[in-house]
């Protein structure tokens, strides 16, 4: 007997196939401040810039670490992560060092426009050159989402 390749895609595997407002549907309810459509796109844009020049950092506990040590940047969080202990204490972490933070939709999405074929929970992107208009546009528009009470 030979082992089969099964058929990747569908409804439930790619980002690209379900609706932003899908994906919405599914995220945790401590996902405040949730980034518009347009944002999430901008983020993605940005990570994958980011990734390229091996400015990022990703997940929890290489955030985490680089966050105490005082690194800046943008974080980014996937809203839709189970359970939602593994990473409810970042965004208070990063107000608390007055670091630009949003959720977005999916994790699945995040991961792969950070170049991984895992889906990732958190990422900080770091100013660059490369992508220093991007970068800034991303922070602005973050900086500017309301903030949960």
């Amino acid at each position: 007997m030979t082992k089969t390749k099964k058929e990747k895609g569908g409804a439930t595997e790619g980002g690209a196939e379900r609706s932003y407002q899908d994906l919405v549907s599914n995220v945790n309810p401590i996902s405040q401040p949730l980034a518009s459509k347009r944002l999430s796109k901008k983020l993605y844009k940005c990570v994958k810039k980011a990734a390229k020049v091996k400015n990022i950092r990703r997940g929890v506990k290489e955030v985490q670490k680089f966050i105490n040590k005082g690194e800046k940047g943008i974080v980014v969080l996937a809203g839709d992560t189970l359970p939602i202990d593994v990473y409810c204490h970042l965004p208070v972490m990063c107000e608390d060092r007055s670091l630009p933070y949003a959720y977005i939709p999916s994790k699945v999405d995040l991961g792969s426009s950070a170049g991984s074929k895992r889906p990732t929970c958190v990422i900080l992107i770091k100013p660059h050159q490369d992508y220093q208009e991007a970068y800034d546009e991303c922070a602005q528009e973050v900086s500017g989402l309301p903030k949960p009470l």
